[in-house]
């Protein structure tokens, strides 16, 4: 039996204006750059305003922009055949192909020295199974009993144990040295029996990782120089050997255009601007656009003769008509989204103004999210959209817009600190101590006391692993 009833649903939905907001406040400025070409490309209602288009020389080309008229959504004539044609050239023509150069890869480069390898096919089957489950770091990652099982699945072949151990042992004697290793320890070892006939000093280096391994990783030198019966010198030589190995040797082989650094592009620059600090956006090469005024004349001149149109031009202008209202959420969007960034970074400069008139840290003030989000009376979401993967330049260096954000510590005094000065206060302390005697997180919380911080023991721990120090046996040099 059918019923119908009345419901009332409040329901939160995100018109496509604040969609495109949204995801612009994400894009860093190498990439919102991007994205505006893209618009630019797909719409033709977007023009670019040459009269404001800058380049860092403050000299700018335009580049002449094809425009598309109501005319081209109206030809009905078909296209001819030769413009479908892929071989449509004259016997004439000349034609270059470019090559691409590139490096070979690490997986060829070891397949290369196994062809060099007097070895059977047998054997080179097995070799080249093997090479194919070594990563990127130059480790074998399987087992020999894995890679039994696997070579019977994949390649229909019954190998024993003993043939895949004996085809490793040939791939680990290939360049570069350790490569074929399946853990570190092995990737040492191979490296220190490869050189251990080079000298004293590399065969007390072979003999420290073949005997005293686990007294090497936990820096117990005393240990090892009672057992292998070595002077302390000696033994010092011997571990600036084992220090020059390569933990990762595949990594030197690996493809490099693959791990070009992208260069930072600053989203803010901070200036001193006649003795005031004035925080404005970065991005000048961004193309300023504007909405076709052709196409809204052309709107403008359907909706006085409405009635006169054809089928085809109605079809036309309807397309028009969308592409104008995507024109005029995209310029819209990209507005809200530079005033959202100018107005928080704004509020970061307030706030911070002691550090970025000096770039000292002890000037930074402790800062969270939710004070930048009450200073702009924005939500804390936007404030972590806006910071994220930005950019600041300023006279001291560019800084991630995330490293003015930080806890706050107070002092014996009632004073609040920012965290990123105790850090520095750690940092100092471990760079000075004594390599022979490391200090100790106990031995932190005392320095940092006297400095008037009382900090817990396992705070500090949590700072000194915030800044990649290890403790303190790892950090004991001899």
């Amino acid at each position: 039996m059918l019923k119908q009833s009345l419901q009332q649903k409040l329901q939160q939905k995100m018109s496509p204006l604040q969609i495109q907001v949204v995801k612009l406040l994400e894009l860093p400025t190498a990439q919102l750059e991007q994205r505006i070409k893209e618009e630019i490309e797909d719409n033709p209602i977007l023009d670019v305003d040459s009269s404001k288009i800058e380049d860092e020389n403050s000299t700018a080309e335009e580049t002449p922009r094809s425009e598309t008229t109501i005319e081209d959504y109206l030809q009905n004539e078909t296209t001819p055949a030769y413009k479908l044609q892929t071989n449509n050239f004259s016997p004439d023509d000349k034609h270059e192909d470019i090559p691409f150069s590139e490096n070979t890869s690490f997986h060829e480069y070891l397949k290369e020295q196994i062809g060099m390898q007097m070895i059977g096919e047998r054997e080179q089957m097995i070799a080249e199974y093997i090479i194919g489950n070594i990563d990127e770091d130059g480790y074998l990652r399987r087992s020999v009993e894995e890679m039994v099982d696997d070579i019977a699945f994949s390649q229909n072949e019954e190998v024993t144990d003993a043939e895949v151990a004996e085809v490793l042992a040939v791939v680990q004697n290939l360049d570069p040295v350790g490569v074929g290793a399946r853990d570190l320890h092995e990737c040492l070892w191979l490296q220190a029996k490869r050189q251990s006939q080079d000298g004293h000093s590399n065969m007390i280096a072979f003999e420290i990782i073949d005997k005293c391994f686990d007294d090497f990783t936990h820096k117990h030198y005393d240990k090892i120089a009672r057992r292998l019966h070595i002077e302390r010198d000696e033994l010092r030589e011997a571990i600036d050997e084992i220090i020059r190995f390569n933990p990762k040797p595949g990594s030197a082989y690996s493809n490099s255009l693959s791990k070009i650094a992208q260069p930072i592009s600053p989203d803010f620059i901070v200036e001193d601007e006649n003795g005031k600090l004035v925080a404005r956006l970065a991005g000048r090469k961004i193309p300023e656009f504007r909405i076709n005024r052709t196409y809204t004349e052309m709107m403008e001149e359907y909706a006085r003769n409405r009635k006169n149109q054809s089928r085809e031009q109605v079809e036309a202008v309807m397309f028009v008509k969308q592409k104008l209202d995507s024109a005029k959420w995209f310029v819209d969007a990209v507005r809200q989204r530079n005033n959202t960034l100018q107005t928080v970074m704004n509020a970061i400069l307030d706030y911070q103004r002691a550090y970025f008139s000096e770039g000292d840290e002890s000037k930074l003030r402790p800062m969270i999210m939710k004070d930048i989000a009450e200073l702009t009376q924005l939500d804390i979401s936007t404030i972590s959209r806006v910071s994220n993967s930005k950019y600041v330049q300023t006279t001291f260096g560019i800084f991630p817009l995330k490293h003015f954000f930080s806890e706050g510590v107070q002092t014996d005094t009632g004073e609040e600190v920012s965290t990123r000065e105790v850090m520095s206060i750690i940092e100092k302390s471990v760079m000075n101590e004594d390599k022979d005697n490391p200090l100790t997180d106990e031995n932190i919380v005392e320095i940092l006391k006297k400095k008037s911080y009382t900090i817990a023991r396992r705070t500090v721990a949590k700072y000194r692993e915030k800044l990649g120090i290890p403790v303190a046996r790892l950090r004991k040099q001899i």
